[in-house]
């Protein structure tokens, strides 16, 4: 069935209205009609049954009609990645919502080149993907800023997870022996993080330094395979 998420509050026979851009897509390329069902969501109210109450030249009203599942959380996973080219962001950004970040920090480093790029785009593929995945929320996708700034401003209790190319310890030992909790992963950019912020990363008192293996991995495997080893250390997967 068709998932989507919506940004109106969601209850018994509450009227839902979807962007232009979702109706269109609900009219014209699913073909639906009044009566038909769907599901909904807006990550505070868990998922939906509704139904297309109204077409109009214009766009479409929903009306919700029964919960079927209630609103569930991700893990509190921050990834943290250096910008690079594009389109491998966009990638990383669907991977880790289908991963299940709950937030996606776009860093700038000293060895940082990289395309511009459009959050818009980047806020509609993680929607997308949410969409597709079942997952009941969507994460946040952050503006770029420096390294150095997400560093200073770092939240109390949450740990870093710092996938250090030139070693660590194994991934799975490593995060298991400090547990679950708010955590962050931080992939660096293509050229590795320069000497200075990798020197001041492994002094880090809330970073467990770790190594993803003895190949050198692109920005986009290295998000995959970092988020694929903390889900199965410490993430929700077991649920």
């Amino acid at each position: 069935m068709i998932r989507l998420h919506v940004t109106n509050d969601l209850s018994v026979a509450a009227p839902v209205a979807p962007t232009l851009d979702q109706s269109r897509y609900l009219t014209q390329v699913m073909r639906l009609k009044t009566g038909d069902a769907l599901l909904i969501f807006n990550g505070r109210d868990g998922e939906w049954r509704a139904e297309v109450a109204e077409v109009l030249k214009k766009g479409v009203i929903l009306k919700a009609v029964e919960q079927v599942r209630p609103q569930a959380t991700t893990p509190d996973l921050e990834l943290i990645v250096a910008v690079v080219k594009k389109a491998r962001v966009e990638t990383i950004v669907e991977k880790a919502t289908e991963l299940g970040a709950r937030r996606v920090r776009l860093a700038l480093t000293q060895r940082t080149n990289a395309d511009r790029l459009r959050l818009d785009r980047l806020d509609a593929i993680a929607e997308e993907a949410a969409e597709q995945t079942g997952r009941m929320d969507v994460p946040l996708i952050d503006d770029p800023v420096k390294l150095e700034t997400i560093l200073d401003g770092w939240e109390d209790g949450r740990r870093l997870m710092f996938c250090d190319e030139t070693g660590g310890a194994p991934t799975v030992e490593a995060l298991s022996a400090v547990g679950s909790g708010p955590w962050a992963i931080l992939i660096g950019p293509e050229g590795g993080f320069s000497p200075e912020e990798g020197e001041r990363l492994r002094a880090l008192p809330f970073a467990t330094r770790v190594s993803l293996g003895p190949r050198i991995l692109r920005a986009d495997t290295a998000a995959i395979a970092a988020m694929t080893l903390w889900q199965a250390a410490v993430g929700d997967w077991e649920r």
